[in-house]
């Protein structure tokens, strides 16, 4: 019930007052939250949190959600009208990553809309792409910030400076404060949805490899993780446990947590899967494995 409260209430605060928003061709676009992708704590205050929805709003709530105000100057920037949702009809704010040195710096990744940061808690917003590049759009557009598809975006806790980004075209990675980013290459696809890093080793980050964007299923219908401890100069692949046939699970951005030890990690697949390792993926168990399909998985 708490969930559907505030939900409404995210609803009730965009739909109130109307007004008339269009998106990059032209075309009016509901006044309306049509789902929460992210909702993570504010940091700088008891009860304060971040919120990013679909189409494209970021919210900010300092009493732990009864009320929700949305940060109009990333709403109203000139290049949001052409955040255009990838896959989706609209952009959704999917990462949320609040500095842990100091909560005014915020930064978001908005599906084909690029990654932005705050260092002033949303008064004012500046993209960080560089070095990404977009290989659906013509090559005169490949370096914009708009164009850019991250899938998911970390901060690393042990080294702030670091991020990672599963991205629509691959595997990114900045190591200087999202100064740039360099692309990585993985095998056997470097395609994919969630990431997640160590808490305690910033090089080390663990994905879930799909086949390409036109075939969203493992390679060879064989279920494996890659893993990197090197920063991204290595990757292994990590198979024991997980099906080797008939494999047609996908795992959404948000569908893969590891836990504050570091050594357990689990996800979960569109298919009703859910498996967990103990040892950094050296290993892979079955939870369940009829469960719908599996949206978010966390550790508390």
């Amino acid at each position: 019930m708490a969930r559907v409260v505030f939900t409404e209430n995210l609803k009730r605060h965009v739909e109130c007052p109307p007004t008339v928003d269009k998106d990059m061709w032209g075309k009016d676009r509901e006044w309306v939250t049509k789902n929460i992708w992210a909702l993570v704590p504010a940091l700088d205050s008891k009860g304060a949190l971040w919120c990013g929805t679909m189409p494209g709003g970021l919210f900010r709530s300092d009493d732990r959600g009864d009320t929700w105000r949305l940060i109009e100057s990333l709403w109203n920037h000139p290049t949001r009208v052409k955040w255009n949702g990838g896959g989706a009809d609209h952009a959704a704010i999917h990462s949320i990553c609040v500095d842990p040195r100091d909560p005014r710096v915020v930064v978001i990744a908005v599906s084909s809309g690029g990654v932005w940061r705050t260092r002033d808690a949303g008064a004012t917003w500046q993209p960080h792409t560089k070095g990404m590049v977009a290989g659906y759009v013509p090559p005169e557009q490949a370096d914009w910030p708009e164009n850019q598809d991250p899938h998911c975006v970390v901060q690393s806790p042990s080294n702030p400076d670091v991020f990672w980004c599963q991205h629509h075209m691959g595997i990114w990675r900045s190591s200087n404060d999202l100064a740039s980013w360099e692309q990585l290459t993985a095998q056997p696809s470097s395609f994919g949805f969630p990431v997640v890093v160590h808490p305690r080793a910033a090089d080390r980050a663990w994905f879930v490899p799909a086949h390409s964007d036109q075939k969203r299923a493992p390679i060879w219908g064989q279920m494996l993780v890659t893993r990197t401890k090197d920063g991204g100069k290595t990757f292994e692949t990590l198979r024991e446990g997980l099906p080797q046939e008939h494999a047609y699970d996908l795992v959404y951005r948000h569908a893969m947590d590891i836990a504050e030890d570091g050594d357990q990690i689990a996800f979960g697949s569109t298919t009703g899967n859910l498996w967990i390792t103990e040892d950094q993926g050296e290993h892979w168990h079955a939870v369940a494995s009829n469960l719908p399909p599996i949206f978010a998985v966390r550790f508390v």
